[in-house]
Parts: C-alpha cells; sequence; structure tokens
C-alpha cells in the first residue's frame, strides 16, 4: 500500500497545481490513500466550504488542518465532516475532530492531526501528551496511524518523531513550507520527515509574494501579504507499506 501525504495548498492556485499533478502522480505511483493538508487553502488563510469542495473532488480522503483552522467562519458549515480533521490539542470543547479512522483495501488508517507550540502563537494543549493518549486510545483498533504535526520549530517535530517511533506508522511535519531531505525510517520502525513542503507558488517568499513579503521585512510595518502567481510547484512524501506488518518499507519525497 502506498500512503501520499500532500504539503500545505496555498491558495487556489495550490488546488489548482494539486489538480494538474494528481492523477499522473496516482497512476504512476499506484497511490492509494492520499492526505492533503488544507489549512492555507483561502489565499493563504484558512479554508472556504468552496476550498473544501474543489479538494474533495479530487478523491482526496483525508484534509488536515493547523494554525490558520478558523481563518473563514466558512470552516463551521463542514468541520464535521468526517474528511476534515484539526489539530486534537486545540483546548477542550473546540469543534471538529482531532483524528479519524479510515478504511483502505481492508485496513484500518489513522490520520491524526498535532499543532505545535514553539514559536507558532496559538492556544493549545501539550502536543505531546495529547498524541501519546490518542495512539493509546486507537492502536488497538487500527492497522495504522499517520501524523501530521503541524509545527514551526525543526526541533519540536524532530522531538515528536522520535517520542512516537514505534508506537506510529509514520510522523511528517507541515507548517514551514520548505520541504526538508530528512526522511529516514526511525530506529523503531516509524516513518518521518520534518516537513513535507508546500503546492503553490513556485516563485515567492513561503507561497507568499516577493515585494510584499520583502517590503514588510525590510519596514517591519504590516504589509498585508498576498498571494504570489506565476509557475507552481508539488510538494509531498510518499509512505510504501509492507502490507505484512503494516509498517513503512520506505519513504519517497515528491518535488515537481
Amino acid at each position: 500500500m502506498k500512503i501520499l501525504a500532500v504539503g500545505d495548498l496555498i491558495g487556489t492556485s495550490g488546488i489548482q497545481e494539486l489538480k494538474r499533478k494528481l492523477i499522473e502522480i496516482k497512476q504512476k505511483e499506484q497511490i492509494d490513500f492520499i492526505i492533503v493538508n488544507g489549512e492555507n487553502a483561502a489565499e493563504g488563510m484558512g479554508i472556504t466550504e468552496q476550498n473544501f469542495k474543489d479538494i474533495l473532488a479530487l478523491n482526496i480522503d483525508v484534509i488536515t488542518m493547523g494554525n490558520h483552522t478558523w481563518g473563514k467562519k466558512d470552516i463551521f458549515k463542514f468541520i464535521d465532516h468526517p474528511k476534515l480533521i484539526r489539530p486534537a490539542n486545540y483546548p477542550k470543547g473546540v469543534v471538529g475532530k482531532g483524528y479519524n479512522i479510515y478504511t483502505c483495501q481492508d485496513k484500518k488508517i489513522a490520520v491524526i492531526n498535532l499543532i505545535g507550540r514553539v514559536d507558532i502563537n496559538v492556544l493549545s494543549e501539550n502536543p505531546f501528551i495529547v498524541g501519546k493518549e490518542l495512539v493509546e486510545e486507537i492502536q488497538e483498533k487500527v492497522d495504522m496511524i499517520f501524523v501530521d504535526f503541524h509545527a514551526e520549530a525543526t526541533a519540536e517535530k524532530i522531538a515528536m518523531g522520535h517520542y512516537l517511533d514505534g508506537k506510529v506508522t509514520a510522523v511528517f511535519g507541515t507548517h514551514t513550507h520548505v520541504q526538508t531531505a530528512d526522511e529516514k525510517i526511525l530506529p523503531k520502525g516509524t516513518g518521518y520527515i520534518t516537513d513535507i513542503g508546500m503546492t503553490g507558488p513556485k516563485h515567492s517568499v513561503i507561497g507568499m509574494d516577493i515585494e510584499a513579503s520583502l517590503k514588510r521585512f525590510e519596514t517591519t510595518l504590516p504589509e498585508r501579504y498576498r498571494i504570489a502567481s506565476g509557475e507552481c510547484i508539488f510538494n509531498g512524501v510518499i509512505f510504501e507499506i509492507e502490507n505484512t506488518n503494516n509498517k513503512v518499507k520506505s519513504i519517497k519525497r515528491l518535488y515537481q
């Protein structure tokens, strides 16, 4: 079995790039299950109902979120959709689900979304404790567990990988929009990569217009970010799973 995780979709152009590349990738790589981070789908912040419908139309299995989960009020219309999950370590009582369990080829696949606490400015519970408790709760009910850890700090992501090593199938990072070249299988068998990158404008500052970004850094004034235009890139990673033991046998980065 092959699981594809796609890096943060940046605006409408990111969704269109996903649409352009996905059919070929699915056929060439024989992809069985797809996880997409959609928290930047609404022109960089949040996700609208139309964005959500456009992504689902591509037969995506799970859409994960992050620090911009509540960026668009539209989300409250579909927050309980089974294919949408938000960070599980948001404060207790927050609407939506932090994980869900799906069936693919007679396998039960759990996908958990967590958000980091280092330099991300979002009120949340400890992702390590919440993640551990969730894994312990569901590990006997599923064949595989995938964790999208939406976090800023490289050290926090690496620590999470080791913390869950041997307890989950794979941990992959999102949020920084820069793909890292550290894909590996950790000592106890968990697949890991610090960040899978982004799908959106290539000539940009992590998806945003270069001039607007430079002005913001140069002047420190609150220049409004806007999505860059032009050529797009597709970032993601493929986890190949051994059917006999449900563990990662290989990891392949995609940068197209």
